[in-house]
This record gives structure tokens, C-alpha cells and sequence, in this order.
């Protein structure tokens, strides 16, 4: 789950502030996993300053934390502060642009070289897919790894995300799958080709911020016209 932390203080040194924080990103390059951070400034109270900064979840947040250059930044900080700073700790219930991340991420994920990493940060463990070309629903996260397994066993594929529109729960994900076989798939024996696929999947996410359920159109035809293997379809 998404977490986020808020940090106010009030200081009359902005940009000894500003200048603190631009180091602290510099020395934790590569290393620091915050996705994403704001800064600002009250209106009505210049001295009052809120930092928002945002991480793929609260273990995440925690690492960083524990990292040296963390505490010397804040040692610095509270020294450019007029009392203590404030911490507060939310976990993100809702958030479109975090679920469009997801359902971006989950592509990388599948698509990703060597063995197939743990989807429970990702999907909900009674997943639902809805997948009208098989003609059948895969439901519960270990059909779904069972599924994906048989295209990445017959594939090296990878995704272009070409268009994501979010509206509340939901996010639709326009995509372009390029593959190379590998195995046979479908019956159709291993041919070697690169070939391209285009598809949609459109995601509902539960509250917890996973994917919960997913209905997904893709050109299946198109694939096996590829392999010559039309014939397949009526298999």
C-alpha cells in the first residue's frame, strides 16, 4: 500500500531549508525510495513549511529512514527549525495517479527476465480476470501466476504502455506486447519469431490499492496469424 509521510515545521531560513534538501537527494541517489516529494509553503504563514513525500509503502518509508544520511539531514533540519518539525504517517486509500503506477508496474513486473516475482504487492489474492479470447475467467492468484507462467514459458515479451486513462476505481491501459517465441504455445510449434500484439486491460482497485479484478482484450488473432497458426483457434 502506498504510504505517505507529512512533515511540517516552521523555519525563517527557507532556503538554507531548500539548499538541505537538495543535498539530502544528492547523497541518497540510487538509494533513496521516496517515488515521489513536495514542498510547501503556507499562504497565510510564510514560516509555516510542509513537506509531503510519498513511497510505495510504509517498509519502504522505514528503510529510508534507517539510512545514515537520513538522520544527518535531520539534525540539520532541526536546526533550521523554531521547535519540533511534526511527523504524520498515512497510508493511501485512494489516489487515480497511484493506480495508474500500479497497473504500469504490474506490466513491468510480468514482463520482467528470470523466474516470476511475488504479485501480492500488485493484485489481491482473489484476483479476477476476465478474459474473453480464452473464453474462460483465471480467479485467485495462483491461477493468475499459472496463466502468466504459460506466456512467459512460450515468450520473452515486453510492454509499450501506449495511453492510461484513470476515473475513480479504474484504470484502462492501452498496450503494445512484443514478444519473441521461445516454446511452443498453443500447440503451435516454436518458431523463433519476434512478433507484436496490441491490448487493453482495464483494472478495478480495492481499497487496499491493488488490482482486484481486471477485464482485458487483446489480438489474439493477430499473434497466431504471426506464427501461421490460425488454425490453432480452432483447437
Amino acid at each position: 500500500m502506498t504510504f505517505v509521510q507529512l512533515i511540517e515545521c516552521r523555519t525563517n531560513r527557507p532556503a538554507e531549508m531548500n539548499r538541505l534538501m537538495d543535498r539530502w537527494v544528492t547523497q541518497t541517489k540510487g538509494k533513496r525510495t521516496a517515488t515521489h516529494s513536495v514542498v510547501a509553503k503556507d499562504r497565510s504563514d510564510a514560516s509555516h513549511v510542509v513537506e509531503i513525500v510519498e513511497f510505495p509503502s510504509y517498509e519502504e518509508a522505514m528503510r529510508n529512514s534507517n539510512r545514515p544520511e537520513t538522520d544527518e539531514v535531520l539534525r540539520e533540519m532541526l536546526a533550521l527549525c523554531e521547535g519540533m518539525p511534526t511527523f504524520t504517517d498515512l497510508d493511501v486509500v485512494r489516489d487515480e495517479r497511484v493506480y495508474a503506477d500500479t497497473a504500469r508496474r504490474y506490466l513491468e513486473t510480468i514482463a520482467a527476465p528470470g523466474p516470476l516475482v511475488p504479485l501480492d504487492g500488485l493484485i489481491t489474492e482473489d484476483y479476477h480476470d476476465h478474459d474473453p479470447v480464452e473464453g474462460r475467467d483465471t480467479i485467485g492468484m495462483d491461477a493468475m501466476r499459472r496463466k502468466l507462467e504459460m506466456w512467459r514459458g512460450a515468450f520473452d515479451f515486453s510492454f509499450l504502455v501506449e495511453d492510461q486513462i484513470t476515473q475513480d476505481d479504474r484504470v484502462c491501459t492501452r498496450w503494445l506486447w512484443t514478444g519473441v517465441q521461445k516454446a511452443a504455445f498453443m500447440g503451435v510449434a516454436n518458431t523463433g519469431r519476434q512478433v507484436t500484439m496490441t491490448g487493453t486491460t482495464i483494472h478495478r482497485f480495492g481499497a487496499d490499492g491493488k488490482m482486484a479484478e481486471g477485464w482485458l482484450q487483446y489480438d489474439r488473432i493477430g499473434l497466431l496469424a504471426q506464427l501461421d497458426a490460425l488454425d490453432a483457434l480452432a483447437h
